[in-house]
């Protein structure tokens, strides 16, 4: 079963927090990718662009910006096509102007909204934890590099001067080969080839991952899991491996167990967040009171926002001072102010974590590690 995203990247979601209109409309729903079940979602898709529409002629927009609008939604509904090709999700945001959607590996919450600027918080979920790394298949007898992402198959990735496998890398016909040219025989002997053999890959990989922060999830078996763990200079390397010999699994299938280890990963990121907010704590320098919050997003204080996924606040947030006003209900003029707060701390360099309810510290709708007390 293919999923068919289209992740946005960091400038993407930049351009879209910085859109300011009349009446913008940000849809979300869960779609999915088995094809005979996706007319469901298009119906869904239908009957949210119908509650936008609707929102969109109460507001009193021009009636051409407002056709204009959709038209646009209709065009989505009606492409055939595009419903065939689904993730988890689906993200649209339209104006006058045009239309842009995101098919999204995340599972995110139906939500319809029309505002002066679009609802974007949702979609810093995909973000967050964005499934893609590196996987090292590693034997003796072969190795390749594999790059994992949300948007496309697992596929292999060419490095130059790979050594094909642990033979060639030691200049002999095969990794048995007890010519005395080294005099290394034996269990010892053998380990002292797989050893330069890891050596010469980890050489070849720096090519290819200097300068990535990318995770390097290694499958191999022992004693090679061990030996290139001992060699390898790579700073981001994952301390759980795949299981099982390499050779015996498919790309596709190294490209799954692999997503299993990242979300391993990103629980244990969580948490070391969690606990560095805890520290911060002592020193002034967190925030979880929401008019906190809109004065440290506003000066640029904040360096890590946890935000729940699924948290509404209708309200503002003073341009200046950063002061919040709530409202019981949306108003005219309103937007999402845990949204903005997640615009704010982005455009200003800051991290935004869109996690569930339960992974926000303090247990409210937003906390924050702050680079300064304010």
């Amino acid at each position: 079963m293919a999923l068919h995203t289209d992740i946005p990247s960091r400038r993407q979601i930049e351009r879209l927090l910085q859109v300011r209109g009349d009446q913008l409309v940000s849809i979300y729903l869960p779609t999915t990718p088995i094809t005979p079940e996706a007319g469901a979602s298009r119906i869904a898709f239908k009957n949210l662009a119908a509650e936008a529409v609707a929102r969109v002629r109460e507001a009193g927009l021009d009636a051409a910006e407002r056709e204009a609008i959709e038209q646009s939604l209709d065009d989505l509904h009606d492409d055939e096509e595009f419903w065939t090709l689904q993730a988890h999700s689906l993200a649209v945001f339209a104006d006058p102007g045009g239309l842009r959607s995101f098919r999204l590996p995340n599972r995110l919450t139906e939500a319809v909204q029309v505002a002066d600027r679009y609802y974007v918080k949702p979609l810093l979920r995909t973000v967050t934890f964005p499934q893609t790394a590196f996987v090292l298949a590693l034997a003796e007898g072969s190795v390749r590099l594999l790059e994992v992402t949300p948007d496309l198959p697992t596929f292999e990735v060419r490095v130059p001067d790979l050594p094909r496998d642990a033979a060639s890398a030691a200049g002999k016909a095969s990794i048995t080969d007890r010519s005395p040219a080294r005099r290394l025989q034996g269990t010892e002997g053998r380990k002292t080839l797989v050893r330069s053999y890891a050596r010469a890959v980890d050489q070849a990989l720096r090519a290819v991952l200097g300068g990535q922060d990318l995770p390097l999830i290694l499958a191999a078996t022992e004693p090679i899991d061990a030996i290139f763990r001992s060699v390898n200079s790579y700073p981001h390397l994952a301390e759980r491996s795949l299981a099982g010999s390499p050779e015996a699994a498919t790309d596709a299938e190294l490209g799954e167990a692999a997503r299993e280890v990242l979300d391993g990963l990103y629980a244990e990121q969580l948490r070391e967040l969690t606990d560095e907010f805890g520290q911060r704590a002592a020193a002034g320098r967190t925030a979880v009171e929401i008019n906190d919050l809109g004065r440290a997003a506003t000066f640029g204080a904040v360096e890590t926002l946890f935000v729940d996924i699924d948290a509404k606040l209708a309200g503002t947030i003073d341009g200046e001072s950063g002061a919040v006003t709530l409202d019981d209900a949306d108003q005219a003029g309103d937007y999402g102010v845990v949204d903005e707060l997640c615009r704010r701390v982005i455009l200003a360099g800051g991290t935004v974590l869109a996690v569930r309810a339960a992974d926000v510290p303090e247990g409210g709708p937003a906390a924050a590690i702050l680079r300064y007390p304010v």
